[in-house]
């Protein structure tokens, strides 16, 4: 779990592993926590405010609000690794949090669902830069020998917080109505988010440089297009995490949208919607302690591989069942998969990187991951809007499955810490 490594170049104060940067460690698991917060005050309500308030007919518009998110999520998430190699991680956390302050508030106020929209593009900032940065930070801080349980415990954070904040806010909506009193709640986590990052947070680049020194050096810098292309196409292993992660936030953005409505249109109520909307992102988040050191001992693929067909597996459940007790199962079993695949796969790439261009690579790899967020609410929602609920949800699952496949075919287990292309970045993988 504690990797101690000390080279003559970095600061005597400064080592690699879980116990040796524990304070700042769990610092960033309690912000991802208030990261993870501010999506969920939308898990539940959000939908809702737009078919009942707004009046929103077409389940395309209602979703409309997760494309917004998802694209400029996608683009922040591109841009943050260029900003933490530059100006410093926490800099781009603490920018995050300034962005992201504003959102709970136009939510509250907003006069139409235009106003909404626009608050989602504000919050995919927030969690493109600020999301990123603290799992980056944590990777930076425990070295490579730990990267699946870092990942682990910070996406445990934001999406137990994700869970139970949809579960509150369900609750709440059903004592007081949709607007303003759940979204009091991202108030909170907003004004605590940012000063926690501000006040507390140090940065991590002092840590990247102890471990690069530990690599083999490049024999020349490696420019963002080539990490762009590398990460997008070119190594298999890199390729087959990239599309896997885009399918796997695609289900979840077609879920955000999608399930309350699906539930919704048989008479379920806002409280049980909300234990469902809660149940799926919080199986996700407690599970991800276990199976993010799973990754450091068992490997990424295979994790990954059986993820993605468990998912499609629980959402084949959820479409074809009209009780409540079986989209619980489905919720679950979607929770479960997601736990599998999401740690492995941040771990993965990051066994394919350098230290000097992995914010870079993930940045990439984050990029087309959540760039599923906009393309899942919008298919999800043409299809809807053509076929049916039903259907929306049976489609998504079929691609759910394909991409496990996908992973199974393309990707080669490789050790933590292996980074064979990352030392040769000019070479075309094998």
């Amino acid at each position: 779990m504690s990797e101690a490594l000390t080279v003559p170049q970095g600061p005597p104060s400064v080592r690699l592993g879980l116990k040796e940067n524990w304070p700042q460690f769990a610092l960033l698991v309690l912000i991802n926590a208030f990261v993870g917060g501010m999506v969920g005050i939308e898990r539940t309500v959000v939908p809702l405010i737009g078919a009942e308030e707004f009046k929103v007919g077409s389940t395309t518009l209602v979703v409309s609000f997760i494309v917004s998110f998802g694209v400029v999520k996608a683009c922040a998430n591109l841009i943050s690794g260029q900003f933490a190699d530059k100006w410093g991680r926490k800099r781009v956390l603490v920018l995050g949090w300034l962005v992201g302050l504003p959102v709970p508030f136009i939510i509250i106020w907003a006069p139409s669902w235009e106003w909404v929209i626009a608050a989602n593009a504000l919050l995919g900032i927030n969690q493109g830069l600020a999301w990123s940065m603290t799992v980056i930070m944590k990777i930076d801080l425990v070295g490579p020998k730990s990267r699946g349980l870092a990942v682990g415990l910070n996406e445990f954070a934001g999406y137990l917080a994700v869970g139970v904040t949809a579960y509150l806010t369900g609750y709440l909506a059903s004592e007081y109505g949709l607007r303003p009193a759940p979204i009091y709640l991202g108030v909170a986590y907003a004004v605590l988010g940012a000063a926690l990052s501000i006040l507390l947070v140090r940065d991590t680049r002092e840590h990247v440089r102890l471990e690069t020194a530990a690599h083999v050096r490049q024999a020349s810098p490696i420019s963002f297009r080539e990490i762009f292309v590398l990460t997008s196409f070119r190594d298999r292993n890199l390729f087959a995490a990239s599309q896997a992660g885009l399918v796997n936030n695609l289900n979840d953005g077609m879920s955000w949208g999608i399930f309350p409505l699906f539930f919704a249109s048989f008479g379920l109520a806002i409280d049980r919607i909300g234990i469902l909307k809660a149940v799926y992102p919080a199986t996700w988040g407690i599970l991800q302690v276990a199976t993010g050191p799973l990754s450091d001992r068992w490997g990424r693929k295979g994790l990954i591989v059986a993820g993605m067909w468990v998912q499609a597996a629980g959402l084949f459940l959820t479409g074809a069942t009209t009780h409540f007790e079986w989209w619980l199962v489905g919720s679950l079993l979607l929770g479960l998969g997601t736990a599998m695949v999401y740690p492995s796969l941040i771990a993965a790439v990051s066994d394919a990187s350098h230290p000097s261009w992995r914010a870079r690579s993930l940045s990439v790899y984050r990029f087309w991951r959540d760039l599923g967020y906009a393309i899942g609410a919008l298919s999800a929602g043409l299809i809807a809007d053509r076929f049916g609920l039903s259907a929306a949800i049976a489609s998504i699952a079929a691609l759910t499955f394909l991409s496990g496949a996908v992973v199974a075919v393309f990707m080669r287990e490789r050790a933590a810490g292996s980074v064979d292309l990352a030392q040769q970045a000019s070479r075309p993988a094998e």
